[in-house]
């Protein structure tokens, strides 16, 4: 999953641009999975098993295994080493540090938990950057441009251009659309059009479709290139689509209807071969 043709590889033979996002929550995994961190390891893997023929990328939060140390820790590791090879790991980390900081959170992700992109705050600038892409050539950062969450609003919309139009415009000078993708939010379908001019070759990240009210039509339709471009995740709708024994096969149910509706999409584009 080291460029955008892997990707792109992986989204024409699934049909599916599907992230699918593991939050685990202790209070909402299913008790069949037992008790402690142990139990959210199982409910992960189960998920996993359950969709990763459906999914393009999973996308584990690190808030969600860090709150617990290192058992926490420990049980990521395992996680993302479970997913199988041609699924995509996005550490969901938002760092936003510089020099030598940002380095050691770049080899924490990258050489120790193997995973394949982390998301990266970009407001500190190059500096704050550029640490994830010296020596990562095979690894992605995923710069915060367009946010799905209310408060957005309280400075990505602000400015003229807008902060939002900023980020993605002046980190494209940073690194190419091979080592850079960007979040941009499913919630606001008019701005992700606009993020698709000022970024037409870039891969797009999108939250907020699903529990957060994206439209998936929308998203696909706003945010489309030639190859897709779109990595659309979804978490508490998949992961939390039953709380009982039969919770891997109800989120596989989620996941399947939203690979469904994708690949009507993609069939109504034509993906480019």
């Amino acid at each position: 999953m080291n460029n955008r043709q892997a990707i792109y590889q992986q989204i024409q033979a699934k049909q599916s641009c599907l992230c699918i996002g593991l939050d685990p929550d202790m209070k909402r995994v299913p008790s069949v999975c037992g008790t402690g961190v142990e139990a959210m390891e199982v409910f992960c893997k189960s998920i996993v098993d359950a969709t990763h023929d459906l999914a393009v990328a999973f996308k584990p939060n690190l808030a969600f295994f860090e709150q617990y140390g290192a058992e926490g820790w420990s049980a990521l590791a395992r996680i993302i080493e479970h997913i199988p090879d041609e699924c995509m790991v996005i550490a969901d980390a938002k760092r936003g540090d510089i020099g030598n900081t940002a380095k050691r959170y770049a080899q924490a992700m990258f050489d120790e938990l193997g995973a394949d992109a982390i998301t990266v705050a970009p407001y500190m600038g190059l500096d704050s950057v550029q640490p994830f892409m010296q020596g990562y050539e095979d690894k992605w950062t995923i710069l915060l441009a367009l946010t799905s969450n209310p408060g957005a609003s309280d400075f990505e919309f602000h400015g003229s251009p807008p902060l939002f139009e900023r980020v993605l415009t002046r980190a494209q000078e940073w690194g190419t659309p091979d080592e850079l993708m960007f979040v941009v939010g499913a919630t606001r379908p008019e701005f992700i059009a606009r993020a698709r001019e000022l970024a037409p070759h870039s891969f797009f990240l999108v939250p907020g479709v699903g529990v957060q009210g994206g439209s998936l039509s929308a998203v696909m339709h706003a945010g489309w290139n030639d190859h897709c471009g779109l990595l659309i995740n979804a978490s508490r709708s998949v992961l939390y689509a039953s709380n009982d024994a039969g919770f891997a096969a109800s989120a596989r149910a989620e996941a399947k209807q939203l690979q469904t509706d994708m690949a009507l999409i993609m069939q109504e584009k034509r993906l480019a071969q």
